[in-house]
């Protein structure tokens, strides 16, 4: 048997009836360095310093609640057998487009609250997004998580600790590096907008070029994993990529055809 033995207790220190968890480490990294690469890009694109704030908490609110129910919805039978589960945010259970479409909507109901352009905003978001994707997934691996299916490959996760998520009768056994996949499709993301926001010149190109690739890229990397079917053989984050992915098309279609080579107009604000 080979492959890469993963045998890291998920607890880093227990001080009296609080723990201090990997994932939750590694989860509020990736929020810090979201925040600060989003923000970056919010000062170059000319927003406010006063919304730079608000925006972070209303995001990053709407992230939280919004991973928390998708992650909730694709378990519901686990969590009505034992809701006093819902609250255990430190040991997993966030998942990522609950958290991207959670964060987008509440971040555009203040952009709409305040005369912001939601285009401009989501493009400036759309780097940090993935920074805090790829970064989020690390918080995965001493989970165990995100569950690859079984697999003979020489690169195979096999977790050893039983305080993991893993199941038990897969304690051991070599599994997809399914989180080892995401990260590194994320950063080949992230370099790719990094070098398409001085390219384009239309607002809402690159957040909707963004939400383009990753659901195709998340739809095709999700058969690596092992999740609950929902429909026609797919999982839940397959079902929501298609969806997005429709969606993210027809975005660039109509931003592209309407304002190709146009500068959108200056940010305008209304009295709050």
């Amino acid at each position: 048997m080979t492959g890469i033995v993963i045998d890291i207790d998920p607890t880093i220190v227990h001080l009296g009836p609080i723990e201090l968890r990997w994932y939750g480490v590694f989860f509020a990294l990736a929020i810090a360095a979201g925040v600060w690469l989003a923000s970056r890009e919010l000062r170059r694109k000319g927003f406010d310093e006063a919304h730079l704030l608000p925006l972070a908490i209303w995001a990053v609110g709407g992230g939280l609640i919004g991973a928390r129910l998708f992650h909730v919805i694709d378990r519901f039978e686990t969590y009505t057998a034992d809701p006093l589960r819902l609250l255990a945010f430190s040991q997993g259970g966030l998942a990522v487009y609950g958290g991207l479409i959670g964060g987008s909507l509440t971040a555009l109901a203040y952009a709409w609250r305040h005369g912001l352009s939601p285009w401009r905003l989501g493009d400036a978001a759309a780097p940090g997004m993935v920074l805090g994707q790829a970064i989020g997934r690390v918080a995965c691996i001493p989970n165990g998580d995100a569950l690859g299916s079984e697999t003979n490959l020489p690169w195979a996760f096999i977790y050893k600790n039983p305080n993991s998520m893993v199941p038990r009768d897969l304690l051991g056994v070599p599994t997809q590096p399914y989180v080892a996949y995401e990260i590194l499709f994320d950063l080949v993301l992230l370099a790719a907008l990094w070098r398409l926001r001085s390219v384009f010149r239309s607002d809402g190109l690159l957040f909707a070029t963004y939400a383009a690739v990753y659901a195709a890229g998340r739809f095709l990397l999700t058969y690596a994993r092992t999740e609950r079917v929902w429909v026609w053989g797919l999982q839940e984050a397959q079902v929501v990529s298609a969806l997005v992915l429709i969606l993210a098309l027809a975005v660039l279609a109509w931003r592209g055809a309407s304002q190709t080579g146009r500068q959108a107009p200056a940010i305008s604000t209304v009295p709050s």
